[in-house]
């Protein structure tokens, strides 16, 4: 990878049967550069006719490979995760051009997260009881089958391994659509597999839009199930699309998470991290704490200490080493944040900071200002609606059992948080909030942890053991070993 653009002759073709060959489709799209809104690459998109393409291949490949023996698929991953590790630094420079990620940040959390996946499931695969004796059945752990895999550009990494490495270990054979306006990351990835030498047709992959490619794998009937991580509507329509052949299909989706602050938390602490959380990624993360829920007697207290934290907030040049956070994604982000920083600002919320239009001395890059909203309200767009931008926005509550029902107030339940001067105090609280992480003090994120959502933050869990399972069919065996 040389140069601005860190992607070779591939990004005009699809990866099918084991080779890089020409897609039929011959629309091509920019890669836009979210720091400087201007191209840094161009692909080819591919068509129904593509798609149909992969999943013949992917399908011919699945006997021998859901047959294959665990040492097999071990080898493969153990393959993967070397050659991963080689070629990490230009995972990052990929990231950080088509998604705006801090470059730093792009190596040790967006390319790390796609090692810490691949790296997780060969721990798990060694392990992992695939057989097991109950009375006289034997319960077997078998492959889905053909996996048709819907990944988004906010965690391009961290989607496409957290769902590429248990389908592989399970047995299922894969077909990708990474996200069209981030693509290059999922390209380098694909060269990884490429050299790692799987068998023909275990991992196909080509770029094209949901309504064309996205959908064609919902309906097929040669696809057994559909992962996608993307919106609650992305997520409802591939539903939809998939329930004709009564697929299995796994969704990780949209999120509003809430962070409860107690009373009996440190309230600079607490506020100032729940602040820097919720900014992370730019903002650009299903599970970001975007609700911060505080006694209603300390919400001056509480806004003061918001508003000099993100004062703090350096937003710029994803290069800069300086910086801790680069641009949202594209223009229809942006555009689409801005309205919902009026529209917060129209429902009478309290602007503490930040407000719509790019940060001062920046004039290019879809930059978007570190936001704080106060005195918000359930009734409120900015309490329902997931802003995935840089956009604060804190609740009042006069007690506990007034905060959890703010907190499970919204049609989404992926993650919330807690914050505690007592670890007892949270472990109660954690018991009553419908949702699928649930996060005390700050603990660190690991991919040792299930992940997924309640309600319209989707079915299914990701990551290690729980992730494989859902990759899995379970069939029982009567009558195994004493049937005569």
């Amino acid at each position: 990878m040389t140069g601005d653009n860190p992607i070779s002759a591939h990004a005009h073709q699809m990866y099918c049967n084991g080779q890089w060959v020409t897609p039929d489709g011959r629309e091509q799209m920019d890669v836009i550069n979210p720091a400087t809104e201007q191209p840094c690459a161009r692909i080819t998109l591919g068509n129904a006719r593509d798609t149909e393409r992969a999943i013949k291949a992917a399908r011919a490949a699945f006997p021998a490979w859901s047959m294959s023996d665990r040492a097999t698929r071990l080898a493969a991953l153990e393959r993967i995760v070397e050659i991963y590790k080689r070629r990490m630094k230009e995972m990052a420079q990929a990231i950080s051009l088509e998604m705006g990620s801090p470059l730093t940040r792009a190596y040790d959390s967006q390319a790390w997260a796609g090692m810490a996946h691949l790296e997780e499931m060969v721990t798990v695969l060694r392990d992992f009881p695939f057989e097991e004796r109950r009375d006289d059945m034997l319960i077997v752990h078998e492959a889905v089958g053909v996996t048709g895999l819907i990944t988004p550009w906010n965690w391009p990494m961290n989607q496409i391994a957290c769902k590429v490495a248990p389908a592989l270990a399970a047995g299922c054979t894969i077909i990708l659509k990474p996200s069209e306006v981030a693509p290059l990351s999922a390209l380098l990835f694909t060269e990884i597999l490429d050299e790692a030498g799987l068998p023909p047709g275990v991992y196909n992959m080509l770029n094209g839009t949901g309504p064309e490619v996205g959908e064609a794998m919902a309906r097929s009937p040669l696809v057994d199930m559909v992962s996608i991580t993307g919106s609650t509507r992305a997520g409802a329509a591939v539903a939809r699309l998939a329930a004709d052949t009564v697929k299995r299909v796994h969704q990780e989706l949209g999120g509003k998470s809430p962070n409860i602050i107690l009373p009996d938390a440190d309230l600079e602490q607490a506020v100032a991290q729940g602040v820097r959380k919720c900014f992370s990624n730019s903002g650009q993360s299903c599970d970001a704490p975007t609700r911060m829920l505080v006694p209603a007697a300390r919400m001056e207290e509480a806004l003061d200490i918001a508003r000099r934290t993100a004062a703090t907030i350096r937003v710029g040049d994803p290069t800069d080493p300086e910086i801790d956070l680069g641009p949202v994604v594209s223009h229809l982000q942006f555009d689409r944040i801005q309205t919902l920083i009026q529209k917060g600002m129209d429902e009478g919320a309290t602007l503490v900071c930040g407000g719509p239009g790019r940060p001062e001395g920046l004039t290019r890059g879809y930059y978007v200002r570190p936001t704080v909203f106060g005195n918000v309200t359930s009734d409120m767009v900015i309490a329902q609606e997931e802003v995935f931008g840089p956009v604060l926005v804190i609740m009042a509550y006069d007690n506990e059992e007034h905060a959890i029902q703010i907190a499970n107030d919204t049609p989404y339940g992926l993650a919330a948080y807690i914050q505690s001067g007592d670890l007892s105090h949270a472990r109660h609280v954690a018991r009553f909030l419908r949702a699928g992480n649930v996060n005390i003090n700050g603990a660190p994120w690991t991919v040792a942890a299930p992940f997924g959502g309640y309600g319209q933050s989707g079915n299914g869990r990701e990551c290690s053991v729980y992730g494989l399972r859902d990759f899995m069919e379970i069939k029982a065996i009567l009558g195994y070993w004493t049937a005569s």
